[in-house]
């Protein structure tokens, strides 16, 4: 057998080998698990990650039967795996898949769950490991937990492990998602409960540590010494289709988008390096840089430094859209804001005085997710030529679509005059490595049936962050004094407002 070389390497591949295991779908009806949870373990199972003895469970409240059950899930797999549909792999891959009708709240549904579980066991002639999923609405969480534990399925048996994955919303604030902690860990142990984003699943989310931390060209640089700021935009080309409206209605940009993804983003831009790439030792870093964020209460503070709005009539891609308020579902007087740009800054010795942008919006220009660092100006630059606006070097990291990464960088263009222009250079994954890269919940999956909680948010960065999102909102909703909600015509990249705010620093926002 050929040796590794390099032991570290090693050491990730024991780590990424995901255990036998049952795993049960809660709400398994539901889109999440059509689009994204069942096409995710067939295309590991396409590409021989799943381990040998796998077995999963849909457990929802309408009538099934397990034949039906497959047959429904084919079709969406047909429609949503990346690596297309093989009817051959599906009938051996289907075959692990059963169903299992109960109410969340039925607790005799739960102790009938056990005895299916068993059997399994009897079958396999050994304890099986259990990752239990929540892909149900929050609000039934308390429910399931309290049943779990109950009925004792939180606990492992023989010695195999039992998990859980939550969903988000984990919680609407801080006290909310406290709740939720205590409901959780209740039932099952910190180190085995894995708060889903699946953000961090994305490639080059992953990659972000990579870059900085194996690149000895980027860490001397990466501080407010070099970079002069950071921009962080997740743009959308849709609006409430599909009757999200409701939904979104009572949560908005802020909590729906800023709280859970772009922090997660932030904070791997900004972490220190970790002692070691153990879970804890990553997540350790993280919530440094969402308790360094500095505060701003009032409304005031929050006025100045962050920008909340809604799109009105206009057009996306030739196509006609309403404002918000006119989407469906959505209240006719609603105050919830489809559209935030925020200027944060990490208090760190590190990043002292660099701002962080952050916007993300519904019915933009078109969908994509990115984060820009724009490094200063030289000190002194020895050419006839002044340096303008537009010529820093900029890395930028693409997250979605196209995923890879940029340089932006200048050069003499050809000639006897001395002129410069800026060029890039341009890493793209789907290009470099002759693949595509995995969807993000194949990776997240597999970790949690590895035990690998690195890419999954820790209790203390969910309420950390929570807490700061509270005061943003609580100066929003304040009867006496709130803040204005903006407009922004549909297709545009946001309201004036948000212009503004980086106007206000001599900058602009990078044209994606």
């Amino acid at each position: 057998m050929h040796k590794l070389e390099n032991p570290f390497q090693e050491t990730l591949i024991q780590r990424h080998r995901a255990d036998s295991c049952t795993v049960v779908i809660f709400g398994a009806t539901g889109d999440l698990t059509h689009r994204k949870l069942i096409p995710a373990l067939y295309n590991l199972a396409a590409g021989g990650d799943l381990p040998q003895q796998f077995k999963v469970v849909g457990f929802a409240r309408r009538e099934k039967t397990d034949e039906g059950f497959r047959a429904e899930l084919e079709e969406s797999n047909k429609k949503n795996s990346r690596q297309g549909h093989d009817a051959t792999l599906w009938a051996s891959f289907s075959q692990n898949i059963d169903y299992h009708c109960c109410e969340f709240q039925d607790f005799e549904g739960y102790k009938s769950l056990k005895l299916l579980l068993e059997e399994f066991d009897k079958e396999r002639g050994a304890p099986a490991n259990r990752l239990f999923y929540l892909a149900s609405a929050p609000e039934f969480f308390d429910q399931i937990m309290l049943m779990l534990r109950q009925s004792g399925l939180n606990v492992g048996s023989g010695g195999k492990w039992a998990r859980v994955v939550c969903e988000k919303p984990f919680g609407r604030d801080l006290a909310t998602a406290r709740h939720l902690n205590e409901v959780v860990n209740a039932t099952f142990h910190e180190s085995d409960t894995y708060r889903i984003d699946h953000y961090l699943g994305k490639e080059t989310a992953q990659n972000i540590m990579v870059l900085r931390f194996a690149n000895l060209m980027f860490e001397p640089n990466w501080n407010s010494r070099y970079i002069d700021h950071v921009q962080i935009t997740c743009a959308e080309n849709l609006g409430m289709e599909g009757g999200r409206g409701g939904y979104y209605d009572t949560a908005g940009a802020l909590r729906d988008m800023v709280q859970n993804h772009l922090f997660q983003l932030l904070s791997l831009v900004a972490m220190e390096p970790p002692t070691d790439l153990s879970a804890d030792s990553v997540r350790d870093e993280k919530v440094k840089v969402i308790r360094a964020l500095r505060r701003y209460q009032g409304v005031e503070e929050v006025s100045k430094n962050i920008v909340r709005a809604q799109y009105i009539a206009g057009s996306v891609d030739g196509v006609e859209r309403v404002g918000y308020r006119q989407e469906d579902r959505v209240n006719p007087k609603s105050m919830t804001e489809c559209y935030v740009a925020l200027r944060l800054f990490v208090n760190t010795w590190r990043w002292q005085g660099v701002p962080f942008y952050m916007r993300v919006g519904k019915q933009l220009p078109k969908k994509a997710t990115e984060i820009s660092v724009h490094f200063k100006y030289p000190p002194q630059a020895p050419f006839p030529t002044t340096l303008q606006r537009g010529t820093r070097n900029v890395l930028v990291i693409r997250i979605q679509p196209d995923e890879g990464i940029s340089l932006r960088m200048l050069s003499k263009l050809p000639g006897v005059q001395l002129l410069l222009q800026p060029v890039k250079m341009d890493f793209r994954y789907s290009t470099s490595f002759g693949k595509a890269s995995p969807e993000a919940y194949e990776r997240l999956l597999l970790d949690a049936m590895a035990g690998d909680a690195t890419l999954f948010a820790r209790r203390d960065e969910v309420e950390n962050s929570w807490s700061f999102i509270d005061e943003i909102e609580h100066a929003w909703h304040n009867e006496n004094s709130q803040p204005p909600m903006g407009e922004y015509p549909a297709g545009s990249w946001g309201p004036k407002d948000a212009d503004d705010l980086l106007a206000a620093d001599g900058r602009v926002w990078r044209r994606l």
